[in-house]
């Protein structure tokens, strides 16, 4: 007896479990965890694709039970009948409507309860017809609506060949006049100040070379501090008396300011002459011995008896203590054939080269 005790117990609790394991089957299939059940069915006019067995019944978006029949209506093969259980508390009335939804990517369609009609005494389980077209897919949608679109195109294909012609005749159009239009949109890019920028053209002045043998050397540093000149001066743009705008001129620059250009083409000519003894730029040195102060007054082209380059300086040099040691004014105009810019700049360098060698000799000999 003994020996069987053991056999006895595991048997009974085999059995206790197999009756725990029937008994949470039949409370979930019959309750499924929601308390007390009821039972519809559901009529669909037309297919009801992918619809299963165990799908879920939602009501306004909310799962109240699931599909627990499904088959096709025995006296109509166009209809699905389907049979649902849901809670009891579901608030399933007599304008509840029926439809079939489809969730999430992969389109797993569930019956959704939101609208329909309740047939009263209709059986022992009530009745909901679902709404017409309830169980059309995604894809049959668009089929549908693709077949609208090829109606609509068949009824207005006359009018679509006409517009495709007029949009082939203002292509041409268009082909035919391109070098017109490059134009037209270069002009607009132009005046709103829009496209490639266009590369300016810089010229320099050249400092005379030949200022022969330094027979007398500059007692003291001297410094030259930047031109002074009005502020019509202070540009990198050839200037034009009387003032007008020449196409040719338009992206020509000087290779700086013209009071900076003429300060360090001045200092230039200094050196060519005796470097030993060169000035300086007045930032360069700080306190100097004497100053060469020079005002720009001029310097232009003069278009009105033919092209003329125009330069007109004044020069003051002035002790450490503010005294004016000498003054001169210097002019020089040189002309020129063609109203260009390189025979213009040309023209420039010649008479800056002989007011410079002027300057030079004048401040050497007043030192």
């Amino acid at each position: 007896m003994e020996t069987r005790a053991p056999f006895v117990v595991v048997g009974a609790f085999v059995l206790a479990t197999i009756f725990a394991v029937f008994g949470f089957v039949y409370w979930l299939h019959n309750t499924g965890g929601l308390g007390p059940r009821a039972t519809y069915h559901v009529q669909f006019d037309g297919s009801v694709p992918g619809l299963l067995i165990g799908a879920g019944v939602l009501f306004n978006g909310i799962r109240v039970g699931e599909v627990t029949d499904l088959g096709l209506a025995p006296d109509n093969p166009r209809r699905v009948n389907a049979t649902i259980s849901v809670a009891s508390t579901t608030p399933v009335r007599s304008d509840t409507k029926v439809g079939l939804e489809f969730q999430g990517l992969t389109g797993v369609p569930v019956i959704a309860l939101e609208g329909g009609t309740l047939l009263a005494n209709s059986g022992p389980v009530p009745t909901l017809i679902a709404e017409a077209g309830a169980g059309q897919s995604m894809t049959q949608a668009a089929r549908d609506a693709l077949r609208k679109v090829d109606s609509v195109l068949t009824e207005n294909s006359e009018p679509l060949k006409k517009t495709i012609a007029n949009m082939q005749t203002f292509t041409d159009g268009l082909a035919r006049n391109t070098g017109k239009l490059d134009g037209i949109i270069a002009g607009l890019e132009k005046l709103t100040g829009g496209g490639t920028p266009v590369q300016k053209i810089t010229y320099d002045l050249r400092a005379p070379q030949d200022l022969g043998p330094a027979g007398k050397t500059l007692k003291g540093q001297l410094a030259i501090p930047e031109p002074t000149a009005v502020a019509m001066l202070e540009t990198q743009r050839m200037l034009f008396s009387p003032a007008k705008e020449y196409p040719g001129f338009a992206d020509v620059l000087w290779a700086d300011s013209i009071p900076k250009l003429l300060q360090a083409r001045l200092i230039e000519s200094f050196e060519n002459y005796d470097i030993a003894h060169a000035p300086l730029r007045t930032s360069d040195i700080g306190q100097a011995d004497f100053q060469l102060l020079i005002d720009v007054r001029r310097f232009r082209i003069a278009v009105d008896a033919g092209p003329a380059a125009e330069i007109g300086l004044s020069a003051r040099i002035v002790d450490k203590n503010g005294k004016v040691i000498a003054s001169r004014l210097f002019e020089e105009g040189q002309k020129f054939d063609k109203l260009e810019p390189p025979a213009a700049s040309a023209a420039f360098s010649d008479a800056f080269g002989r007011i410079a060698k002027d300057i030079v000799a004048w401040t050497v000999q007043a030192l």
